[in-house]
């Protein structure tokens, strides 16, 4: 059902899988005390996971050290930040703590930010090799308000020899078009299976981690292609359960098992209502919500071997419902009229 690089497998001896022979990964394994999203985030753009050619361009920028004013714009958990980190720590090497200027979302970032602490980086004189220039990194740019994004455009100006600045946020049309213009646009996308996949069974054997093939693939399927998340995953199953497998898998993240929701779909393609709706309704008094269910039915749908034009009919309706659902229509009613949806499309 899931599709992943590692395929399905029946084992359930606990395995370990050793990385490549040629990768020089290793994260940053001094800080045990991190947590693993943090202990093995790269440090240099060499060991950045996926979008290989976006990359590659700021390796270049690396090299030549002319850098411009960049926007990395894609969803979360898949290296946007890290990626302007380790360009800038690439590029000014031992200057990179005085020369980096970084402001989060969490930071306050009105007007005021831009005016004084920005402004006042921006003034800031350090001594830096030849063509390179201070960084002021702004994560999730696209939070900030109008009026700060139209100060920081000014400013942008102003200290265009000095300064550079690397946006990094999740949908680039909230960045206003003045600054755009000023910026390169890099888009990332979502990372593939294998791609999580490799850095997983990584992580497994720097941690000597005890997993079946099963439990990566529940990980992977779970994640979505965030980078993040699928790390998260991984150390809190292993924290808890000190075995990585399908079933704590979906214990630890919470969601619709895909196996049961795989049994309502094959229930629906029967036309059998009674079986999907009870089984939908046993999430629903689990407490999962209206939302959960639907999204993971949806990637369940994708990948479970029905006729094309049936899968294509299933994720219509799946999208409609779920479209009520964030207009704030979530309740038990939305649930089974889609499981008898589904059912009404299998019998015609």
């Amino acid at each position: 059902m899931l599709a992943t690089a590692t395929g399905s497998s029946s084992s359930t001896a606990p395995s370990t899988k050793a990385p490549d022979a040629d990768s020089e990964f290793k994260g940053n394994q001094d800080t045990y005390s991190l947590p693993w999203v943090e202990q093995y985030r790269p440090i240099v753009l060499k060991d950045i996971v996926g979008n290989e050619d976006t990359v590659s361009r700021l390796s270049i920028i690396a090299r030549d050290g002319n850098m411009p004013n960049i926007i990395i714009s894609g969803p979360p958990g898949i290296g946007k930040t890290t990626s302007i980190l380790c360009l800038a720590r690439e590029l000014l090497g031992a200057q990179y703590k005085e020369a980096v200027l970084e402001l989060n979302a969490s930071d306050d970032r009105g007007i005021d930010v831009v005016r004084n602490r920005i402004k006042m980086f921006a003034q800031k004189k350090v001594t830096l090799p030849e063509g390179r220039h201070k960084i002021i990194i702004l994560d999730e740019a696209d939070s900030m308000t109008p009026g700060a994004q139209q100060a920081l455009r000014r400013t942008m100006e102003i200290y265009s020899s000095t300064t550079r600045f690397a946006l990094a946020c999740n949908m680039s049309s909230k960045i206003i078009e003045p600054i755009q213009s000023r910026c390169a646009i890099l888009r990332y996308s979502r990372l593939s299976d294998s791609q999580v996949l490799k850095r997983l069974t990584e992580i497994c054997q720097f941690e000597n981690v005890e997993y079946v093939p099963e439990g990566l693939e529940a990980i992977i399927f779970s994640a979505e292609g965030d980078m993040r998340q699928a790390i998260n995953n991984l150390q809190a199953t292993h924290s808890g359960f000190g075995f990585v497998s399908y079933d704590n898998v979906f214990r630890v993240c919470d969601q619709p098992s895909p196996e049961v929701l795989g049994a309502v779909i094959d229930a629906c393609m029967k036309g059998d209502v009674d079986a999907a709706v009870s089984r939908l309704e046993k999430f629903w008094v689990e407490g999962y919500s209206g939302i959960d269910i639907v999204g993971t039915l949806f990637r369940v749908v994708k990948f479970h071997a029905m006729p094309e034009y049936m899968k294509l009919e299933f994720i219509r309706e799946i999208g409609t419902t779920h479209m009520r659902m964030i207009e704030g229509v979530q309740s038990v009613i939305q649930v089974s009229a889609l499981a008898a949806r589904l059912c009404s499309l299998s019998m015609k």
